[in-house]
């Protein structure tokens, strides 16, 4: 939900502020404008906030406005719990970097190569943003010093604590600077959290916002489902009565998201599937498709949860309700997120999970009959983008505005189609229209980017 605050009641720079305003931050979040005043004064800060509420702003504003950029050391360290959020944090932040030049921000994340790691922090950065055990073996190491660390963020500090990685923070902190500004971020803030901000932090600011989802932004259901064949019916009526671009299912298990992939794809539903199984590069690639909404369905366990950044996620299905009850506030708020509306639909098999739902939660449901209707066999979730790989990325300093270039003055392309682009480190992802996906692909392979070529297909 915005405010009237807008960011230029903040002591920011004008080069700063005209960045702001030109990405869309032109007024504040909540989050945004009851932290900024304590963050950008040194404050620590412990933030309650859940995801989608504008966090990231929230302290990457703060730690670049105290950022000495001709001091090529690393100054600042956020910590994730997922390399996906780490990746996103870390894109946030180079947009939020635009006002100045030579911002290096540096992502260490394991499931990526080490060595090459260690080459880029041999050349020194400003800001690394990663999760703790790739971050902890750096420091034991030696890749990068710590000492011109003033800066520490936890985001996400709960499921960090949550995956185990208590110890390791600790570690972490052993090696930094104790005359330092933490910020602390959480969507829940239980006794083990406590204890954490306790020991690390001086005196802080405590701010809290919209923790808990507003009925009247999301719209939360549960649905009676005590077999696979109730739970398959329930998913597949939820998707013909909704007709989501954008829906994400969670499962419990890797089997069970196999599993009803392969259902869904018998009943033609075009689907990804997200768990531990699969490695970074493939998590990369899955994440930038669905985001592009050239699929309509993500099946996904809580790896997940955490790691997408998507804005408009219409429809979620808690087809298993889970057993951590901080993960029910996680799955929900991969909607409504930016202060939209939006729909998650729980089928329940477990009396004793729902009760549990409901009380942490807060909420008055009660277990709704799905009335069995014929489904409709003509059904098609048939999605209007498709995405296509470009083998060049930010390594070979690829960018967004190059590919659309190509598209439409070069391909002939109009601008509405072409979609949402993706520039990883070594590929991109662009989505265009369903009709002209053809033409695209062959007018990239036969037309120069940047005077070269490039190969792309489709996905």
């Amino acid at each position: 939900m915005n405010t009237t605050q807008t960011i230029t009641n903040l002591k920011l720079s004008p080069q700063m502020v005209e960045n702001l305003q030109s990405i869309g931050y032109a007024t504040l979040t909540q989050i945004q404008e009851k932290s900024l005043p304590y963050t950008l004064d040194g404050q620590d800060l412990i933030a309650k906030a859940k995801t989608g509420s504008g966090k990231t702003a929230a302290f990457g504003i703060a730690l670049l406005n105290k950022l000495d950029i001709k001091l090529f050391r690393i100054q600042t360290l956020v910590l994730c719990p997922t390399r996906e959020l780490a990746d996103q944090v870390a894109s946030e932040l180079r947009k939020l970097a635009k006002f100045a030049h030579n911002i290096k921000i540096t992502t260490l994340c394991g499931g990526m190569p080490y060595r090459p790691q260690v080459h880029s922090l041999s050349h020194q950065a400003h800001i690394i943003v990663g999760t703790p055990g790739r971050v902890l073996k750096h420091l034991q190491e030696e890749s990068f010093s710590a000492e011109n660390i003033n800066t520490l963020v936890l985001d996400e500090a709960d499921k960090m604590l949550d995956m185990g990685f208590s110890e390791d923070i600790h570690t972490i902190i052993n090696f930094l600077p104790k005359n330092r500004q933490t910020m602390l971020f959480s969507a829940t803030y239980p006794d083990n959290i406590k204890k954490l901000a306790q020991s690390i932090m001086t005196n802080p600011a405590v701010v809290e916002v919209d923790t808990t989802h507003q009925a009247q932004v999301i719209e939360q259901v549960f649905y009676e489902a005590n077999s696979t064949s109730d739970k398959l019916y329930s998913v597949m009526k939820l998707l013909q009565d909704n007709n989501p671009s954008s829906c994400v299912i969670f499962c419990n298990t890797k089997i069970a998201c196999d599993e009803l992939a392969d259902d869904l794809e018998r009943n033609s539903v075009p689907v990804l599937v997200l768990h531990s199984d699969f490695e970074q590069r493939d998590r990369n690639e899955i994440l930038a498709i669905f985001s592009n909404k050239s699929y309509p369905v993500l099946i996904a366990t809580d790896v997940a949860a955490r790691g997408l950044d998507i804005d408009d996620i219409e429809l979620v299905i808690n087809y298993d309700l889970p057993y951590d009850m901080q993960n029910y506030t996680h799955r929900i708020g991969r909607t409504a997120r930016a202060g939209k509306s939006g729909k998650a639909v729980s089928l329940v098999d477990n009396i004793k999970l729902f009760d549990e739902v409901k009380e942490y939660a807060n909420l008055s449901n009660q277990i709704e009959t799905m009335k069995k209707e014929p489904l409709d066999k003509n059904f098609r979730l048939e999605p209007i983008w498709r995405s296509i790989y470009i083998n060049a990325g930010k390594k070979t300093k690829l960018r967004a505005g190059d590919v659309v270039g190509v598209l439409t003055a070069s391909i002939g392309l109009a601008k509405d189609d072409v979609g949402k682009i993706n520039t990883l480190e070594m590929c991109t992802y662009v989505a265009v229209k369903e009709n002209v996906a053809t033409k695209a692909v062959e007018g990239l392979n036969t037309h120069k980017i940047k005077g070269k070529f490039f190969r792309a297909f489709l996905k």
